[in-house]
């Protein structure tokens, strides 16, 4: 028989069946679309020797007058800078706590009493300063002084602990002064357990808290599979019966005996593990906060009600100055001109850029490109007072003065206030105008001049936004994500059709919509949005949308992985883009931190870099991919020799047999791998050919196969270092093999 052309649309199709997606490629991992013909994406590379504390969720590159380059990361935890090679820690702090007192028990664990309640939680990180230790330490002063640990355990409201690097004797007393970082957020989105602890977006400063002293299971006993909790300390838990949170977890207990809970009731109000009764699993050292009752706000409510957000930062730059805002807090500045710029922390205090008539509640800040007007979005109706924190308030600055709030006859500064939906998500720069999103509806916000500065008009509904940065722009056109579908705005909104929708949104943890990463690669066409999978806590799957490729195609030309980020940053002032990659179970080097205990571990990447994966450390790492077929019906396929059918077409009536297939690979650098899989129905699973998989290297001219039956896909695919391909057009020899 002859050889038949298989030739595929660029994209995949899962809105179809794997049989009834003709023509179409229904898998992949790693792998784009470059003029209709599919390969596997470009390597990438560390960018530093050291990889960052917590989660990366903002990066944001900016010039100095004299050509610096510089890029901010915002974390979890950190504001740090990248540059030229190095990163440095910018984060602000919050007020001094003066002269604290140490005590330690002869054990790397350190207590710290305050005189007034601290207001700290477990995971806080706090600078060290002014130390003048206790006699009998073992230690010098030098050890703790200027250090940077992480707060473990809360006893109490007036103490916490924190551990050193190795042990320190027994000694009560000296004096410390204590300067908190500024707090960002939690690491990753999740339910929350009422208005109490809620509290715009954060926890309730001060509440008790400590860790589990062994695991739990996802189930409904207790630690160790026991029938009790046991924490390491139950010091300021309620005696006589109460609540406590455990990562997502709400638990119930009616007592207490030494540090155990008693007549414990697991996955209390709708925290279970997703689908079930049972509670979620936990690993020793957990933390627990007590989550009974939460003053001036009331008790717990069922956690599908309320949700906490991230940490979240909005990044900028008015000129050579980084403009930062923690999100739902307040705005810092950062001064690149300063000589001491890299040992000087971002601050309201920044000289001649000060922000201390800024809002301290706000959503959402970013600089008007045209008018340079600093606009906070979701934001405080009284400025400084958060309580007055309105979701869908807008304030803008005066004109060239990012500390100037309050409307005058002589300035342009202002407000605004949004009406349809419950909060603002996100804000975006586009062409001449400001594209402002609730969590139902689109708003353009645009420079109108006196008396009002700025005007609103909305132009869209039922389209808004899942996360502040789920949404990139490209010459005046925004694509976002919605908990609704994809959308794009080009001066009118447009619902965008997606052949991967259902797969996306069924497995996606729409809950944790804050936590979406939308990044554009401009000189590949590509959008993607990197979300978290149901099941799991931090992103760990992608989907791209290619805009220029798409045209021609039915549903457009999209694709899916599994190489999530969580920020993202194209190239502008950088010839590649940067991204951050995140690992919840690795412990990260930068900043450092003493006692570090699960804050995970972030690696900045340069993208388009070679082939593979390279580590800080310089070791490389695999990129596999893959790309699969759809089921050919090798009937209806089935020609003579001159081209013309065999028959009519009766599908899966008559088994064929593959001879034979001939590789065509436009660019194959290293070796592929082909595999040929088959199957009798559509709903049965594929069988691996005999011979499957087939090594092709770039000499090789074809390769035999033996094969029978009614269906068969095609899967290509790389598995080891500094390989690459780019595919053409799949070849089969087939020929009748009876009936079935």
């Amino acid at each position: 028989m002859a050889l038949i052309d298989f030739k595929f649309k660029p994209g995949i199709d899962k809105q179809s069946t794997e049989a009834g997606a003709e023509q179409r490629w229904v898998d992949s991992d790693n792998v784009r679309f470059r003029y209709g013909l599919p390969e596997k994406v470009g390597g990438w590379s560390s960018l530093v020797a050291d990889s960052i504390v917590g989660v990366a969720r903002k990066l944001h590159s900016f010039v100095d007058l004299e050509g610096n380059r510089y890029v901010a990361i915002g974390t979890d935890k950190f504001l740090l800078i990248y540059f030229e090679g190095r990163l440095y820690d910018v984060t602000p702090l919050a007020s001094t706590i003066s002269s604290a007192t140490f005590t330690s028990t002869g054990s790397v664990t350190i207590t710290i009493t305050t005189s007034a309640d601290h207001g700290l939680e477990i995971g806080d990180i706090i600078l060290f300063d002014n130390v003048t230790l206790p006699t009998g330490t073992g230690k010098s002063n030098s050890d703790f002084e200027d250090k940077v640990f992480q707060i473990l355990s809360v006893p109490t409201s007036k103490t916490f602990t924190v551990n050193f690097t190795s042990t320190v004797n027994a000694a009560s007393g000296g004096s410390i002064d204590l300067k908190p970082y500024e707090k960002v957020g939690p690491s990753a989105q999740s339910y929350g357990y009422g208005f109490g602890i809620g509290n715009y977006g954060g926890t309730v400063t001060g509440v008790i808290s400590t860790t589990l002293n062994g695991s739990l299971g996802a189930d409904t006993a207790g630690t160790g599979g026991g029938s009790t909790v046991t924490l390491t300390s139950t010091t300021g838990f309620p005696t006589g019966g109460g609540t406590i949170a455990v990562g997502n977890e709400l638990i119930t207990y009616t007592g207490v005996s030494s540090n155990d809970l008693t007549g414990i009731t697991r996955g209390a109000l709708g925290t279970a593990t997703f689908g079930t009764s049972n509670g979620q699993a936990h690993s020793n050292g957990a933390a627990v906060t007590n989550a009974t009752t939460f003053a001036g706000y009331g008790n717990a409510v069922n956690a599908a009600t309320v949700t906490l957000e991230p940490g979240l930062w909005s990044l900028d730059n008015f000129g050579q100055v980084l403009i930062a805002t923690i999100a739902n807090g307040k705005t810092f500045t950062w001064d690149a001109s300063i000589t001491a710029k890299f040992t000087t922390r971002a601050s309201t205090s920044t000289s001649g850029f000060e922000t201390t008539n800024n809002p301290t509640a706000t959503r959402v800040t970013l600089v008007s490109p045209t008018t340079r007007h600093l606009i906070h979005l979701g934001t405080e109706t009284t400025i400084g007072t958060a309580t007055t924190q309105d979701d869908m308030f807008i304030r803008f600055s005066d004109q060239e003065d990012i500390n100037t709030y309050a409307p005058s006859a002589i300035n342009t500064a202002g407000t605004l206030r949004l009406q349809d939906g419950t909060k603002i998500i996100g804000a975006i720069k586009a062409k001449e105008v400001i594209l402002v999103w609730t969590d139902n509806a689109l708003y353009t916000m645009k420079f109108i001049g006196a008396p009002f500065t700025f005007g609103l008009e909305q132009v869209g509904t039922n389209c808004g936004l899942i996360g502040k940065n789920a949404v990139v722009e490209i010459d005046g056109a925004a694509f976002w994500l919605s908990p609704k579908g994809f959308f794009l705005f080009d001066g009118t909104v447009k619902s965008i059709p997606c052949t991967v929708e259902d797969f996306v949104y069924d497995n996606f943890d729409t809950t944790k919509g804050q936590q979406v990463s939308a990044g554009l690669n401009n000189l590949f066409t590509e959008i993607t949005w990197s979300y978290p999978s149901q099941g799991s806590t931090f992103n760990d799957k992608y989907v791209v949308f290619n805009y220029a490729e798409s045209a021609g195609v039915p549903g457009g030309v999209w694709y899916t992985g599994t190489e999530a980020r969580t920020s993202w940053m194209d190239a502008t002032i950088y010839k590649n883009p940067f991204a951050t990659k995140f690992n919840s179970s690795a412990t990260g080097s930068f900043p450092e931190i003493i006692g570090e205990s699960g804050l995970g571990q972030s690696i900045l990447f340069e993208h388009e870099v070679g082939n593979d994966q390279i580590n800080p450390d310089g070791t490389i790492t695999t990129v596999p991919s893959f790309i699969q077929s759809y089921d050919i019906d090798l009937e209806s396929r089935s020609k003579d020799a001159k081209g013309r059918s065999t028959g009519p077409k009766v599908a899966g009536e008559i088994f064929l047999a593959m001879r034979r297939f001939v590789p065509d690979f436009k660019t194959l650098v290293g070796n592929a791998k082909v595999s040929l899989n088959v199957k009798r129905y559509p709903q049965q699973t594929e069988v691996q050919t005999a011979l499957s998989p087939f090594t092709i290297t770039a000499s090789t001219d074809k390769k035999d196969t033996r094969a029978r039956g009614r269906f068969v896909s095609v899967k290509i695919e790389n598995d080891a270092v500094n390989e690459s391909w780019r595919f053409g057009t799949l070849r089969l020899d087939l020929q009748p093999d009876g009936r079935r």
